[in-house]
């Protein structure tokens, strides 16, 4: 049963990159108040990661079932390597394409988590995310491989000597033949022509791998080739839309201007009509206080 201490830890890869350390330094404070040096020096030593394997790590708490699947396909590809059954370079290729979509479909998700957090969802951080997701398949044989769901760097693929050794070590004794006593007696010859068979059987076997992963890369190639194709189209489309928008956009600048020279005239014959409304104004008073005193005048001569 995991401790509060590990259930805490695993909270903090939980978090935005920007709350991590922030979060780490206050836990590794409390567990030193709390007089729990040792624990307090392991968390200090918790290292931010990278965006990539934040986003791996983000994948395996968020996205668990998907996370396991793929970690199912690379335990099924390595048995099936270490199987010694017609059925080998079949369920190499069915494993390997299982392991394909689960990759396709894992690093869609990462690339939605890393926008969704506000990162750049570059092809650069994608390939390494889907580089660490199949180291991590690669590992999920070995008890003591890179912690999902913790980690603080991006993973490598494991050695060839490594791989070989799971290899290996992942065949079951139910397939190992077993010799019987007849056969242990067999004659020098007998065991030669024995091992002559073996070897060509491994041989085979060693070369249908090779086919197998010829056509997987074949078919990744051929995959790169149409993404680089679409990525082109789709840059050649946006390249015309920039083009489009921006002479719009100069036609749309144009008519401002246009707008503002028939907006600036028009104040201009306001104003000046507004003036003459003033003078006008004026003049009809003058008028009318001549029109008063002449009246008068009239007025004061008819008295008279």
């Amino acid at each position: 049963m995991k401790s509060k201490l590990e259930d805490e830890i695993d909270a903090l890869f939980t978090l935005s990159l920007a709350e991590f350390t922030s979060a780490r330094n206050t836990l590794a404070a409390r567990l030193k108040k709390e007089g729990r040096s040792n624990e307090a020096d392991r968390v200090k030593l918790l290292a931010k990661p990278p965006v990539s394997a934040w986003a791996v790590n983000q994948l395996y708490w968020s996205y668990r079932d998907e996370f396991e699947q793929l970690m199912a396909t690379g335990k099924r590809f390595h048995t099936a390597q270490a199987s010694r059954s017609a059925a080998k370079v079949a369920n190499m290729r069915d494993s390997l394409e299982a392991r394909r979509q689960s990759l396709v479909e894992l690093s869609e998700l990462a690339a939605a988590l890393l926008q969704d957090a506000g990162h750049n969802p570059s092809q650069d951080a994608l390939h390494r995310i889907t580089t660490t997701l199949e180291a991590l398949s690669a590992y999920a044989l070995l008890p003591d491989g890179p912690t999902p769901g913790r980690l603080t760097q991006d993973v490598d693929p494991p050695s060839f000597e490594l791989l070989a050794s799971l290899i290996s070590g992942g065949a079951t004794t139910a397939n190992v033949p077993t010799r019987t006593k007849s056969a242990t007696a067999a004659s020098p010859a007998r065991q030669k022509s024995n091992a002559a068979a073996e070897a060509r059987q491994i041989r085979q076997a060693k070369i249908a791998e090779a086919k197998v992963l010829l056509q997987e890369a074949k078919k990744a190639l051929a995959d790169a080739r149409a993404r680089t194709q679409s990525t082109e189209a789709a840059l050649k489309k946006a390249t015309a839309d920039a083009k489009e928008t921006e002479k719009y956009k100069r036609a749309a600048e144009e008519r401002l201007k246009r707008a503002s020279a028939v907006s600036e005239a028009a104040a201009l014959r306001a104003q000046n009509a507004t003036e003459e409304a003033g003078e006008a104004a004026q003049a009809l008073e003058d008028a009318k206080r001549a029109v008063d005193a002449s009246t008068k005048e009239l007025e004061s001569l008819l008295k008279s």
